[in-house]
């Protein structure tokens, strides 16, 4: 996040908002900026590639399915926007760590002690290392201590939207997205592709809610894609995994998409209308 940092200080920060005789490395202004460029970069991803999938790649027949609730783009919609800043705040306090040094990120692809290769093994291990994460703390917030308080909200989008992508309870939010945060003071990995990881991370989760089910046939009990996480929230004891079917299928909640039997969202409406 400092590359992003760096640059709002010098090309807009320092120049025109700031007092002049405020430093850019001093805390508290860092603090200050990095709460606005964090929900500023959420809310954009959020509304940018939520509306591109909503527009472009949900299916909208979904919207006449009888568990579609009324008005529910605009409740979806309204919920992320209150949440995002509530998950913002802890959110900061880790990329105010990285600014500050104590993560593994580095600058330069000759920090790596394998060059390029190092690269692109950190993108790998990133993928497997969250996937694994996510699945563990997404699985534990369905607990009955803690999905009452924290994760019903989200489940309330039976047939979701790409907008309920991030429509979470504020604790709930950000307890998923810590593995994201955590990888890079565990393991190294280059700023660049820091900043591509999460964006790709953002994208994806409005991917899984865009109810469009099509996957290559040879990864469909590979990927944990949208006709996976459809099944997660309608049926929701399985598929709680983000991007792989792998820890679904270790921790026995795996289940084979309807939507791949003919039995799906889509299929049902289709039986709607044959009466």
């Amino acid at each position: 996040m400092d590359l992003v940092l760096e640059a709002a200080d010098r090309h807009l920060l320092t120049p025109y908002v700031y007092p002049a005789g405020w430093p850019e490395d001093e805390p508290c202004r860092q603090l200050l900026s990095l709460f606005v460029i964090t929900n500023l970069g959420a809310l954009a991803l959020y509304l940018l590639f939520g509306t591109l999938s909503y527009y472009f790649i949900f299916d909208h027949e979904l919207k006449k399915h009888p568990q579609f609730l009324e008005n529910q783009v605009s409740r979806e919609i309204t919920y992320a926007l209150r949440s995002l800043p509530w998950i913002s705040v802890p959110t900061v306090a880790l990329f105010f760590a990285e600014v500050r040094g104590y993560s593994k990120l580095y600058d330069n692809i000759e920090d790596s002690p394998y060059g390029w290769s190092g690269v692109f093994l950190s993108m790998l291990s990133f993928l497997f290392f969250t996937d694994m994460g996510i699945y563990w703390i997404h699985r534990g917030l369905h607990h009955k201590l803690f999905y009452k308080r924290f994760h019903k909200p989200h489940h309330l989008w039976k047939i979701a939207t790409p907008f309920a992508s991030h429509a979470f309870h504020p604790v709930d939010g950000f307890m998923q997205s810590l593995p994201y945060h955590v990888y890079p003071f565990l393991f190294p990995l280059h700023k660049v592709t820091y900043l591509g990881l999460y964006i790709f991370v953002n994208v994806w989760t409005i991917s899984i809610h865009d109810g469009d089910y099509r996957v290559p046939r040879l990864l469909r009990h590979i990927i944990n894609g949208s006709a996976h996480h459809t099944d997660h929230h309608l049926y929701f004891d399985y598929n709680y995994g983000q991007y792989f079917t792998l820890w679904d299928k270790i921790g026995g909640s795996y289940k084979s998409p309807t939507s791949f039997e003919g039995k799906g969202p889509h299929d049902y409406l289709r039986k709607l209308r044959e009466k």
